[in-house]
């Protein structure tokens, strides 16, 4: 089966710059999630016909199994259409979809094609309790289609019609070069529709058949933000839904954005207003609390994530503690039973079993190991202007408030940091680590006063 994704639309109610199959729906192009829908029904040819922004759409959603056909001047679906034919296998049926309609079910496509076989023309179709604006099934007395009527040619009897035209067809491959050659532009719009070709395949020999989809909002399509955002909702509906019924606690479904593949074990918990992007992994017991953002991360058994924590390209073990407002940035990989508190940022470094950074520290491109105690203020000074240096921590150590350490730097094993201490050379295992400081009390002492104007 050839699949050809028709995406050369401007989309001039969009209000952007950005080709309209390219604004994301969950996360990703709309045009993706069509071609990954597209991918699982195994296609032999995989064609986007691209058009405005095309450029643009090919380095978005290039790919080996992909290939582009160019629409220069947007005339209407069945030129778009034509400007794939070159591309395609004719011993097998051409199933068409659209780079602005994302949330088809692959379950409904194989059903449509099923239904029209290999000989058949086959029309995803639905029924709208107000068809105003799309096109009408028209049949005969025995039921049969006979045509597709578009709203605006359309007679008053026939706009009362329910069942409408969703675009999505699937056609012999062979005959569809006449077919689409023969197409004239005398209608309301002045273009080639793909709809009329019906009347067309059913003079050849070719019945037409329908098919429809389980739930409507599989047909609709994106031709403006505010369509947008109804479809981001109808998706995170769905996403809410499936993770319910896998057994994940969502304190509000309505309050949850899944903008990737979020994977989850038993007895994991999500507050509101929480947000997971790319791949994200979820173990068993994990509790997220409210407004949290977790990006490609996996988070291990039991772990505790606080509110407002921000967890990005990092690996999190059982049992932790994270937040609130803690930020994992890419590289950071905890082990078990791992704290880190309000404030604290971790990044491109590794902490051990049991360590703890409770407040207001920055760790970064560093080496904790075990049962290390961070304390408030604490900063790995790893970067001098051009390049980034590593700081080593080894087991037991203590680090004492307003602690700054210049690496590159190691302090051994069960070594203490005083506080307030610049360390700046390595430090033995098991000493302790202190810079000499005065401290003086001048009495009498009166603070400078504001000069009056």
């Amino acid at each position: 089966m050839n699949i050809v994704i028709l995406a050369a639309g401007m989309g001039k109610r969009m209000h952007s710059a950005l080709p309209k199959v390219l604004h994301p729906l969950a996360g990703k192009p709309l045009l993706s999630h069509v071609i990954d829908t597209a991918r699982t029904l195994s296609p032999t040819r995989l064609v986007v016909v691209v058009g405005h922004g095309g450029e643009a759409v090919r380095e978005a959603v290039g790919a080996p199994d992909v290939q582009f056909a160019l629409q220069a001047e947007q005339l209407g679906t069945g030129h778009a259409l034509a400007q794939a034919l070159p591309l395609l296998d004719t011993t097998v049926p051409t199933l068409v979809l659209y780079g602005d309609v994302p949330l088809t079910r692959a379950a409904t496509l194989r059903r449509l094609v099923d239904a029209a076989g290999r000989n058949g023309y086959g029309i995803l179709t639905v029924t709208l309790a107000d068809p105003t604006g799309y096109g009408r099934i028209v049949r005969d007395a025995a039921g049969e289609v006979v045509r597709i009527v578009e709203q605006k040619d359309a007679s008053e009897e026939e706009r009362g019609i329910a069942e409408i035209n969703t675009g999505i067809v699937v056609t012999p491959t062979a005959p569809l070069a006449g077919w689409l050659a023969a197409l004239k532009n005398d209608n309301a719009q002045g273009e080639y529709y793909l709809t009329d070709v019906v009347q067309a395949a059913i003079a050849s020999g070719h019945p037409a058949v329908t098919a429809q989809p389980a739930d409507e909002w599989e047909t609709l399509g994106v031709n403006s933000k505010q369509q947008l955002a109804e479809l981001e909702r109808v998706h995170q509906r769905n996403v809410a839904a499936a993770l319910l019924v896998a057994g994940v606690t969502l304190a509000d479904p309505a309050r949850i954005d899944v903008r990737g593949s979020l994977t989850c074990g038993r007895d994991v918990f999500i507050d509101v207003n929480c947000v997971f992007e790319g791949d994200v992994t979820l173990a068993d017991g994990v509790s997220v609390g409210p407004n949290c953002v977790i990006r490609s991360a996996s988070i291990g058994a039991g772990t505790r994530v606080d509110a407002y924590t921000h967890v990005e390209n990092a690996a999190v073990g059982a049992n932790a503690v994270l937040g609130p407002y803690a930020r994992l940035r890419p590289g950071a990989q905890l082990a078990d039973e791992v704290h880190v508190g309000n404030f604290v940022e971790v990044k491109n470094a590794n902490i051990g079993r049991g360590s703890k950074a409770n407040h207001l520290s920055y760790v970064g491109d560093a080496d904790v190991g075990a049962g290390v105690n961070i304390g408030a203020g604490t900063i790995t000074c790893n970067y001098d202007g051009a390049n980034k240096h590593r700081t080593v921590i080894e087991d037991n150590v203590f680090v004492g408030s307003g602690t700054q350490l210049v690496a590159p730097v190691r302090v051994g094993r069960g070594v203490t940091i005083a506080a307030g201490t610049t360390v700046w050379k390595d430090v033995p295992e098991g000493t302790l680590a202190l810079n000499e400081k005065t401290q003086f009390a001048k009495p009498g002492y009166v603070r400078p006063a504001k000069k009056k104007n």
